[in-house]
């Protein structure tokens, strides 16, 4: 990666407190997307079921340094437990079983919450977007990667119950700008798994929006949180996509889910131009190194999917992770 030009990144925490709801998955494809894009990323898993390295088929090595060793070891940098260039523009931060012990180490660290904003901070690497990876618990890992953020995105689907949880989380999330870091704002909700077809879908959808904008103007670390657009519709090759160790646009990068993520991630890239948060791209990757997929369709059965028609969810789609 080019670091002639170093410039603070755009630090989003990815985070849920229920399982299940497509944060991964998220995490995983808006990073590939955005480095398709053009941008340079950095995806940090901090959840120690090391999910997010499975999903882009990274093994990493159990002897070297990981995010464990990032959170807990003062003389380890950011550098030292890199995966660079996993993708063309993503770098990756492995993390292992190992990570679980953070939790009770940094129980004993004068800054516990502070450990992975300081590395960030003082990396040589030069990204764009650093995307955290968060586990679903509030414990001394969420903690860290909410200090280091500047964002953060709730990934749920429209149910009436992730509805209800979303309003806790966010009330956890004031809690912390209000103790730790104060610029921390909740910025995105993505909504994963999504069937605006279905009635529930819809009635939920506009429930959000409406409390969203309820909340426009009350001063709370979510008074500007929007619905990131588009929706990712429901899509069982994002569900099969993390056994082949692929984002969505290396295993199937003409389904609704490729589709939908790309659009999101080029979406956030333009907004974050805008704002000045990160410069316009040098340039574009428009390809990437596609692993052997003895499942994918051969040229004739590719079908370029209507935009406009939501993907009916198979009768063995379950969750993502």
């Amino acid at each position: 990666m080019d670091t002639s030009e170093a410039s603070n990144p755009v630090v989003v925490a990815v985070l849920n407190q229920k399982g299940g709801v497509g944060k991964t998955t998220s995490v995983v494809n808006i990073g590939a997307g955005l480095a398709l894009a053009g941008r340079r990323v950095l995806l940090v898993d901090l959840d120690p079921q090391g999910h997010l390295g499975l999903h882009l088929g990274v093994d990493p090595d159990p002897t070297a340094p990981s995010a464990y060793d990032v959170l807990v070891d003062p003389t380890t940098r950011l550098e030292d437990a890199l995966l660079k260039e996993v993708r063309p523009g993503l770098d990756v931060l492995p993390s292992t079983v190992d990570l679980a012990g953070a939790e009770v180490e940094l129980t004993s660290v004068a800054d516990p919450h502070g450990q992975l904003a300081a590395k960030i901070t003082g990396a040589e690497q030069n990204w764009d977007v650093v995307i955290l990876d968060c586990p679903p618990s509030l414990g001394h890992l969420t903690m860290n990667a909410l200090v280091a953020a500047d964002e953060v995105f709730v990934p749920m689907q429209a149910h009436f119950l992730a509805l209800q949880g979303v309003g806790r989380l966010l009330e956890t999330v004031g809690r912390v700008v209000r103790s730790v870091n104060q610029q921390l704002q909740v910025t995105g909700i993505i909504l994963c798994m999504h069937e605006k077809q279905t009635t529930l879908g819809r009635e939920i959808e506009s429930d959000l929006e409406q409390f969203l904008q309820s909340t426009r103007h009350s001063g709370e670390p979510w008074s500007n949180c929007r619905v990131l657009r588009p929706a990712i519709r429901r899509n069982i090759k994002l569900a099969e996509a993390p056994s082949f160790g692929q984002s969505i646009f290396d295993y199937a990068p003409t389904c609704p889910g490729a589709v939908d993520y790309r659009r999101l991630a080029e979406g956030l890239s333009r907004d974050w131009v805008g704002a000045g948060k990160i410069s316009a791209p040098p340039q574009v990757h428009t390809s990437v190194e596609v692993k052997p997929n003895p499942f994918a369709a051969t040229p004739t059965d590719m079908v370029q999917p209507d935009l406009n028609q939501a993907e009916s969810p198979p009768a063995d789609a379950h969750g993502q992770d």
